[in-house]
């Protein structure tokens, strides 16, 4: 379940400035060794590892909307796995359609205040899955692995930037630990890592210039968690990770990322 934002909780935690930088570093370790093998393998194994972070962060929404009501989050959750596994697999516009199965069950199922709210993550998640399985269908692993080490980059160069520097809050009322200090650092890293790729996909300043909005997307996307997370009153999304709280809190700047992206493929190539 969701953990509820403890009362008294500073900026820093109880632990100190750096005190969960261990956890996240193991946990990151795993899920980097876990990504980079799924990539790798491609095929079922891609889509069987996406269509279950997918049905983790919709049971992981469900239980932050409807924290009562564990069975219709493990359903909604389910629902969503199996919607993605089958939209990898089959026809686009029929896999398209399918991924609306579990955003309908779920607009059913919670309560009338959520609904909205419940829709447009869900949406966001299933459709976000399934582009990161078309992306690797379609334009292999290369692109795929691009998109995540900005988004890594961005996380890395924000966290440890934040930590050092601090400053200025980015928006103290909805992510109160982003500073302007992390939050530029992630644009800086993450041209950093476009520079570096451009010869690998021939291209040069574009690719700069495209790694920096897919940068500015994630960090628009960890900006709407955290606003959902501050209107539902929960710390983490769960605690399924340690030292990053649940899938929503860690792949959140993903499934951003993953709108970016595809926006801008679909108008520039």
């Amino acid at each position: 379940m969701s953990t509820p934002i403890p009362n008294g909780a500073g900026p820093t935690g109880p632990t100190g400035r750096w005190g969960d930088l261990m956890p996240r570093i193991i946990s990151a370790l795993v899920m980097v060794v876990v990504a980079l093998g799924a990539i790798w393998a491609g095929g079922l194994v891609f889509i069987l590892v996406i269509a279950l972070c997918c049905g983790g962060m919709v049971w992981e929404l469900t239980q932050m909307l409807a924290p009562r009501r564990s069975g219709t989050a493990l359903q909604l959750g389910a629902a969503a796995f199996g919607a993605v596994c089958l939209a990898g697999v089959l026809p686009v516009p029929l896999g398209l359609a399918l991924l609306l199965l579990p955003v309908v069950l779920g607009w059913l199922k919670v309560a009338e205040a959520a609904k909205t709210r419940f829709a447009i993550f869900a949406l966001w998640v299933v459709f976000a899955g399934y582009s990161f399985i078309w992306m690797r269908g379609t334009l292999g692993a290369d692109w795929l692995i691009w998109l995540a080490l900005v988004v890594i980059a961005t996380d890395v160069a924000g966290y440890f930037a934040g930590k050092i520097f601090g400053g200025p809050k980015f928006w103290p009322r909805i992510s109160p630990k982003k500073t302007w200090s992390g939050t530029s650092a992630g644009w800086v890293a993450a041209a950093l890592v476009g520079l570096g790729a451009a010869p690998l996909f021939d291209m040069g300043f574009a690719l700069v210039l495209a790694s920096v909005l897919v940068s500015m997307a994630s960090q628009a996307g960890d900006v709407a968690e955290s606003a959902l997370k501050r209107q539902t009153g929960v710390k983490d999304s769960s605690g399924l990770i340690p030292g990053h709280g649940g899938l929503l809190d860690r792949f959140d700047g993903m499934l951003g990322a993953a709108a970016m992206f595809l926006l801008l493929f679909t108008f520039l190539g």
